[in-house]
């Protein structure tokens, strides 16, 4: 049998590791600057901690979890989202008490799981940058954080985003919708997909957001959710927007998107990017005012949104941005003949020691492969280390980049390889 990883996973191999790492630490300082800080959860959960906070009937419960019992019979699924699990963990560990600061801002970047057909930008094991923000029910808190998200795209330099928002408004007005949208669509009932006529008795809302032709057909002439705010949730977007414009963040009202999961209530957003003649959504998220009471804690809003690194990255590479990644070496050293070989690791690491990035040959190979491989490398300067060098002390540094050589001790190097560098040209 040829050993090959599963159906829907990656290896990311260092080249492209560089460009997530990259991202991910853009990601870190934009978080920091609005004091979010990191949370880490377990890669599983309790089935249950998914299933009640995502929504029985949704299409990751019903399809897309990967769930098992263990060894010890109890029923444990990979998470297949951010959210749920760090709300659990805020419960658990009591961050809702007065003596925690609030809100409480966190941000999360790890793997997530759903069983779906891989393709381009989606995976079964995918990577998620999340932020959750508990404790605050005023509208500025949805502004930030979608500015948030804002600022960390014009960051990374991604063009031609949009911004779509909508309202689920509270449970009130989401009753009042439910019963206007089902009275709208149960006459079409027959011309819906079968995933949307379940959906129609379970969560009619779910069909609003359904990506089969015949569903995007029936919901065109559907009624507006923006009808049906209370006044509450009406003063509560409006705040929203207004706030939006005069941060000027441009948007789009967007009445059919719901989000495709059941927590969320009042503000919802997406951020699509324009790639070729497509949109794709880049950054997804909204409020969440009754989760935490669901898991069972004191009755806390919230709010927060996801993205999905590898969604990012396809965009970043299709729109042409360059990521400045790091991958040449300070210096690499050529090593000749055995006798040079403990002296060549000292003086190596000795280079580290001091904080540049440095490589030597450890094969043993003709002198011209060497100086082909600190090309490779993208070497900046290069030092050859033989008999006669061990012999005098003194060694020649050579740009690799102008060709300038400057003959000093090895010493020298060991002590301050900095003024080296300064001395030729860098």
């Amino acid at each position: 049998m040829k050993l090959q990883k599963p159906k829907g996973t990656q290896d990311i191999l260092p080249a492209e590791s560089a460009k997530w790492q990259y991202v991910e630490n853009v990601a870190r300082e934009t978080f920091k600057k609005y004091n979010y800080g990191e949370i880490r959860t377990p890669m599983f959960e309790h089935y249950e901690v998914i299933s009640r906070s995502v929504g029985d009937t949704t299409d990751i419960v019903t399809k897309e979890m990967y769930d098992f019992h263990d060894k010890g019979d109890r029923h444990i699924t990979l998470r297949p989202e951010g959210t749920a699990p760090v709300v659990r963990s805020f419960v658990e560990n009591k961050l809702f008490a007065p003596e925690v600061q609030k809100p409480v801002k966190m941000y999360y970047i790890g793997s997530m799981f759903r069983y779906e057909r891989p393709q381009a930008g989606r995976l079964r094991e995918f990577h998620q940058v999340g932020v959750e923000c508990f404790g605050s029910s005023n509208p500025a808190t949805d502004v930030e954080t979608i500015a948030m998200a804002y600022q960390l795209f014009h960051e990374l330099g991604i063009k031609d985003v949009t911004l779509h928002l909508n309202s689920l408004g509270n449970t009130a007005s989401r009753l009042a919708y439910r019963q206007a949208l089902i009275d709208y669509l149960t006459p079409l009932k027959d011309s819906l997909s079968k995933d949307s006529q379940r959906r129609l008795e379970e969560n009619p809302l779910r069909v609003l957001d359904s990506k089969e032709k015949e569903d995007q057909a029936a919901v065109e002439k559907a009624p507006s959710i923006l009808d049906y705010l209370d006044e509450e949730s009406q003063t509560h977007f409006d705040a929203v927007r207004q706030m939006l414009e005069s941060l000027a963040i441009p948007y789009l009202i967007d009445t059919n998107m719901v989000r495709g999961l059941d927590y969320y209530n009042h503000t919802i957003f997406e951020f699509m990017a324009k790639v070729g003649n497509s949109d794709l959504t880049i950054c997804a998220g909204g409020r969440y005012d009754g989760l935490v009471d669901y898991f069972d804690g004191p009755e806390t809003p919230g709010f927060g949104f996801g993205l999905g690194l590898e969604r990012l990255l396809l965009i970043l590479d299709k729109q042409g941005i360059y990521l400045p990644v790091e991958e040449s070496l300070d210096v690499y050293i050529a090593v000749l003949g055995q006798s040079a070989n403990g002296k060549a690791l000292e003086l190596v690491q000795a280079l580290r020691a001091q904080g540049f990035k440095a490589e030597r040959d450890y094969l043993g190979r003709k002198i011209k492969a060497q100086f082909k491989s600190a090309d490779a490398f993208k070497a900046k300067t290069v030092i050859t280390l033989g008999e006669s060098e061990l012999e005098s002390g003194q060694v020649i540094v050579k740009n690799n980049q102008t060709r300038q050589e400057l003959e000093t001790s090895l010493e020298a190097i060991s002590q301050d390889f900095a003024g080296i560098l300064e001395q030729l040209g860098y």
